[in-house]
């Protein structure tokens, strides 16, 4: 399917760090307004790698108030252990996706990927995630979860999404080096909303036919992007006075 005529917004954000003070909630409520949807890419929460939260962090409750379309994880929110893992999301009321994380026994730990409908539009939406733990990998054992390769989890999924949804978005954290390897290995998608590396783009940068996004760190900024119907235009507007 590729009825991309109809036009629609996006608002992103990525690697917050625990930075949404009130300032910042009031400066993306007011954007938020004008957006479709909102996607964040992952490290919202406060709590580093293998610290372990003592209550639900206060990100999960702004991202309720703006109405968070849809995020995937960052390392931030992993754990070696399920349940301070699970500590970590505790709170969140938006679909996360992650396409390439399974528990030890292969199931998937999360919806891959789900597809939303704006003015007879279908976008399908998928998550992937830098692999913390991999069958490889000697410490996978102290792990919980499992991690496959985000770049072939992403053809997987894409491939399929793109079969039934006029356009497919890529929620990454997996750094803006292996964004321009994805757009260029897996053509079937169209918009890669990225995080990991705070890489500043001031624009959408074009690879292809896929337009990669990503808005630096610590809520400097957020992304406010247009369709056209066959391009994505916009540009990072500055959060902090």
């Amino acid at each position: 399917m590729h009825n991309q005529g109809e036009m629609f917004r996006i608002m992103h954000t990525n690697d917050m760090h625990g930075t949404m003070d009130e300032n910042i909630f009031q400066r993306l409520s007011e954007l938020r307004v004008s957006a479709d949807f909102y996607f964040d890419s992952g490290d919202s929460i406060k709590t580093g790698n293998l610290g372990i939260p003592l209550k639900p962090d206060a990100v999960w409750t702004k991202f309720k108030q703006l109405q968070l379309t849809a995020s995937v994880l960052g390392n931030r929110e992993t754990h070696p252990t399920a349940h301070a893992a699970a500590m970590k999301t505790q709170g969140a009321d938006h679909p996360i996706l992650v396409g390439n994380m399974t528990d030890s026994k292969g199931n998937f730990a999360y919806p891959r990927s789900k597809v939303f409908e704006v003015r007879g539009l279908r976008i399908g939406v998928f998550g992937v995630m830098v692999p913390m733990a991999t069958e490889k990998m000697k410490t996978r054992f102290a792990w919980s979860s499992r991690w496959q390769s985000p770049i072939l989890a992403a053809s997987e999924i894409a491939t399929e999404l793109r079969k039934q949804c006029d356009l497919v978005v890529a929620l990454t954290h997996i750094g803006h080096q292996q964004d321009v390897r994805l757009a260029n290995e897996c053509p079937s998608i169209d918009i890669i909303l990225g995080g990991h590396s705070h890489t500043i783009l001031t624009e959408p940068q074009q690879v292809g036919n896929t337009w990669i996004c990503q808005g630096g760190s610590h809520n400097r900024y957020a992304g406010l992007y247009e369709w056209d119907g066959s391009a994505l235009r916009g540009e990072l507007v500055p959060l902090k006075s």
